[in-house]
């Protein structure tokens, strides 16, 4: 099969792409041959070494692809039938062994290119609405990355449980995208964005705070939420949060931290396909509009990777199979 391997940790130049052996499914395990790989941030981590991994190896974790075979032990997995997932190591590859387990039906009316790159997102969104944080209805949330893949679907979703949302964009482009998934306010990187959330508040701040972009955002994250608020920093796109001395929550307002993985909140089969029923139903019934902004061929990946940590996408970004 065709792949693209990591030769060492580094830039996205280290990124290969060749031939590899065909993956063997073991007993609980599912063949799949993939029709869209989705590229989310998590890889870049990896692949530069922030996360740990053993180079040479097969990038990606999530796609969308049919079934050609099942191990002994599969009952609930059918051969032909079309299924995404979002946790499977090597996915950047024609075929990919996935645990049967971890495998989501991808349900009609639902694309490729949608199912392959968006579960990751939709289950992350999921799970900051109701898991990590829990905001109520009449609410207002700051979703920081308004326009990149969480924030586009997590702005939805979060507007669809009743919530203000406000978000952050770094251009008129990217203004445009947020404000067309229903975004109440959208406001750009700045020294003024302190100012301006606390306004839109009416001083209070928010009680919930979003960050996936990290070094850029964490101070003001801090200075825009709410007493007893809570920010969620779940990504870090600009970089990892330097080191934070703890005690400064108190005079801040009493403030709480998290630091939320999507692993501990889809361990659970049951609780994986309920998140999951629950984002791709949405999508199936138009509620959720998930945009693939990007198509690459798989050959392609190391630009795909290039374009994602230049803040360059919008949306989901998708590698195609030739």
């Amino acid at each position: 099969m065709r792949a693209i391997q990591v030769t060492r940790h580094g830039g996205p130049d280290v990124m290969a792409y060749g031939t590899a052996p065909d993956p063997i499914p073991g007993p609980g395990e599912a063949l799949v041959r993939t029709t869209a790989i989705g590229v989310n941030f998590i890889d870049t981590y990896i692949r530069r070494g922030l996360y740990p991994s053993t180079p040479p190896y097969i990038p990606g974790s999530e796609g969308a692809g049919v079934v050609v075979s099942v191990g002994s032990e599969v009952t609930d997995i059918e051969i032909g039938q079309r299924v995404c997932w979002c946790d499977s190591a090597g996915s950047y590859a024609e075929i990919v062994a996935v645990d049967a387990s971890r495998l989501v039906p991808v349900p009609d009316g639902i694309d490729d290119a949608a199912a392959g790159s968006s579960l990751l997102r939709g289950l992350t969104a999921h799970y900051l609405l109701d898991g990590s944080a829990h905001p109520s209805a009449g609410d207002t949330v700051l979703v920081h990355a308004g326009a990149g893949g969480v924030g586009l679907v997590l702005t939805q979703m979060a507007k669809n449980r009743g919530l203000t949302v406000i978000t952050t964009v770094s251009g008129d482009e990217k203004a445009e995208l947020s404000t067309a998934a229903g975004a109440d306010h959208v406001l750009r990187y700045g020294d003024d964005l302190v100012s301006q959330v606390r306004e839109i508040t009416g001083g209070r701040g928010v009680p919930v705070t979003y960050d996936g972009v990290g070094a850029d955002t964490f101070e003001q994250s801090l200075a825009v939420t709410a007493v007893r608020g809570i920010i969620v920093l779940f990504g870090a796109a600009s970089g990892p949060v330097p080191p934070f001395d703890l005690q400064r929550l108190n005079p801040a307002g009493s403030l709480s931290v998290t630091r939320p993985t999507l692993a501990h909140f889809i361990a659970d089969t049951d609780e994986l396909r309920w998140r999951a029923g629950e984002f791709l139903g949405a999508v199936a019934d138009g509620t959720v509009d998930v945009r693939v902004g990007q198509r690459y061929r798989l050959a392609d990946a190391a630009q795909a990777h290039t374009d994602l940590e230049a803040r360059a996408t919008t949306g989901s970004t998708v590698l195609l199979p030739d």
